[in-house]
């Protein structure tokens, strides 16, 4: 056993005593940050945040209120917005059709190994970043003013983000894809698209699927959100609703329960789905 170092352990106490200064330098920023912006937006902010936080919950007290008084009426209003709930699912469902398309492009093109283009490997990953960075209520603004409002605008701009957001997913996956298969075909003759289809996608399928599940579930939630500027779907609606007041409360609690219930529906199904290709994927990886 080699004999003790004191200047080992001297070292050490002085390199734990130097991380916790500046994790404690670190923290105190972070609080002072905190609050300096919290005491810039409460200023900016018309009458206070603390000063109004007493009636915070008097806004929703008002319309649940209105929603028990007519509850009898629910049903029926749930009924009506169900054309509206159908748009947004469909506005969801087209994004992430092509979507997922664009993204397994962009996800092979970036990921080397597999690129027929390496020299254009970091071109297509900051076209992605730019992509994911555009958040989608942005892009919709801008379409809107250029197309006109509607459920298009909505889903193109669901469908660039998600080019950006699913393309890295697929990216980071195709990135730990056995390229033993790939060189294979290759040394047969194969086509880059035949190497990519045969070797590639057999592997990555389950986790592309589990992620593009993922990214449905976040389409639907965006589809209503962009319907408040304008896109179209059950959002436009709601949005509607709220801005009508008190008398139309009652449309408001019931095209909320209803997009509720959509999406716990859908969490539920698209997570027991992801759950069997995961586990799918696993087994056929241990098979391998």
């Amino acid at each position: 056993m080699p004999p003790h170092d004191p200047n080992l352990t001297e070292i050490y106490i002085a390199h734990a005593r130097r991380k916790r200064l500046y994790g404690g330098l670190i923290l105190a920023v972070f609080v002072a940050l905190m609050a300096a912006g919290f005491h810039t937006a409460d200023a900016r902010n018309a009458g206070g945040f603390l000063a109004g936080l007493h009636r915070i919950f008097d806004f929703p007290a008002e319309i649940f209120s209105e929603a028990l008084a007519k509850w009898r009426a629910l049903p029926g209003r749930m009924w009506g917005a169900l054309p509206a709930l159908i748009e947004t699912l469909n506005v969801a469902a087209v994004s992430i059709v092509i979507g997922g398309l664009g993204a397994m492009l962009l996800a092979v093109l970036s990921t080397p190994g597999l690129a027929p283009w390496p020299r254009l490997v970091p071109l297509f990953r900051r076209l992605m970043d730019i992509l994911r960075a555009l958040p989608e209520i942005v892009t919709a603004l801008v379409l809107i003013y250029l197309l006109g409002g509607g459920p298009v605008a909505g889903m193109v701009a669901i469908t660039l983000h998600g080019f950006g957001a699913l393309g890295k997913l697929f990216a980071e996956v195709a990135e730990n894809a056995d390229l033993r298969p790939v060189e294979g075909l290759q040394s047969t003759g194969a086509t880059w698209v035949q190497r990519i289809w045969f070797g590639v996608i057999p592997q990555v399928a389950p986790n592309w699927s589990s992620y593009a599940l993922l990214r449905f579930e976040i389409n639907i939630r965006a589809s209503a959100i962009l319907g408040f500027v304008g896109a179209g779907g059950i959002g436009y609606d709601l949005k509607t609703a709220l801005q009508w007041g008190a008398g139309r409360y009652d449309s408001v609690v019931a095209i909320f329960a209803l997009l509720f219930l959509t999406i716990v529906v859908v969490d539920t199904v698209s997570d027991r789905a992801r759950n069997r290709l995961v586990r799918g994927g696993k087994l056929a990886e241990g098979r391998i």
